[in-house]
């Protein structure tokens, strides 16, 4: 079998590499990969199989999203050395593609609980749950923090800790206990952000783990101090001792246009 036997049409090594013949006629075209022999009469391009690993090679710095221009460098001065420059630096940017999506995928978990709860739970009810620790990022407010300025310190937060959009994590609200049972209903202290997966605890707020009473509010701001109001009872009622902070968190924003129909999940500690 002479050398040009043994060469490839370009849909067989296309098909051999699971891609469209047109991607191979655009890679010769810009010089990236070019065929091993073009018939002198009908111009169609051939393969050697040999010619494979450096198709691979460029087809998996094109998954893991190389630029065109960056793998003709690369193509051009091929090296052990320069390959794994290359793939270390693609290797980090594919772990915080990954750590993005374990944290989608546990707030997608966690919304679906949110749905969960509204279409099966008593929203009436009082109840006590256990939770675990949850490491928030917070930034003060008082009763003086115009919402403006509320919106520019969580997105500056959001920033700091690189996520893509707010809703890449778990947002709301603090007002403490002391507050609750003074009658101060309006004295929000804090909002609060739980970045997912947060490696260091230094300057965070810990949300403890524990027994929390657990109640939901459903309609405007304005009546949820009657909400708090029934809480504390229940809580005097049942000898239960509120503690720290009530943390407030909205469950249904994205299923609702009025906000008569906004529902907010309050825990606080108890012991």
């Amino acid at each position: 079998m002479n050398q040009k036997e043994k060469l490839l049409t370009i849909g067989q090594f296309a098909a051999m590499h699971g891609i469209h013949k047109k991607t191979l006629m655009w890679y010769d075209e810009i010089g990236l990969f070019t065929p091993a022999a073009i018939h002198p009469e009908n111009g169609y391009r051939f393969y050697d199989y040999h010619q494979s690993p450096v198709l691979e090679t460029i087809l998996l710095l094109r998954e893991l999203g190389v630029s065109i221009a960056e793998i003709q460098a690369f193509m051009k001065n091929r090296s052990a050395a320069g390959m794994k420059a290359l793939l270390a630096e693609k290797i980090t940017a594919l772990d915080h593609s990954i750590l993005h999506l374990q944290a989608v995928r546990k707030n997608l978990c966690i919304y679906h609980q949110n749905m969960e709860t509204l279409l099966t739970m008593d929203l009436s009810a009082i109840d006590i749950i256990e939770k675990e620790e949850r490491c928030l990022v917070t930034v003060d407010i008082d009763k003086d923090t115009s919402f403006y300025e509320e919106v520019e310190m969580i997105t500056a937060e959001t920033e700091k800790y690189k996520l893509g959009r707010l809703h890449d994590a778990l947002y709301g609200s603090m007002i403490s206990v002391s507050s609750l049972q003074n009658g101060n209903f309006d004295d929000y202290s804090k909002l609060f952000i739980e970045i997912p997966f947060l490696k260091q605890k230094d300057g965070l707020h810990i949300q403890p783990a524990g027994k929390y009473l657990r109640a939901f509010h459903k309609g405007d701001w304005d009546t949820i101090p009657l909400r708090y109001q029934a809480i504390l009872a229940y809580a005097k009622k049942h000898k239960l001792k509120l503690s720290g902070f009530s943390y407030e968190m909205g469950l249904n924003e994205n299923v609702i246009d009025r906000i008569e129909d906004y529902i907010v999940q309050i825990e606080i500690p108890v012991r």
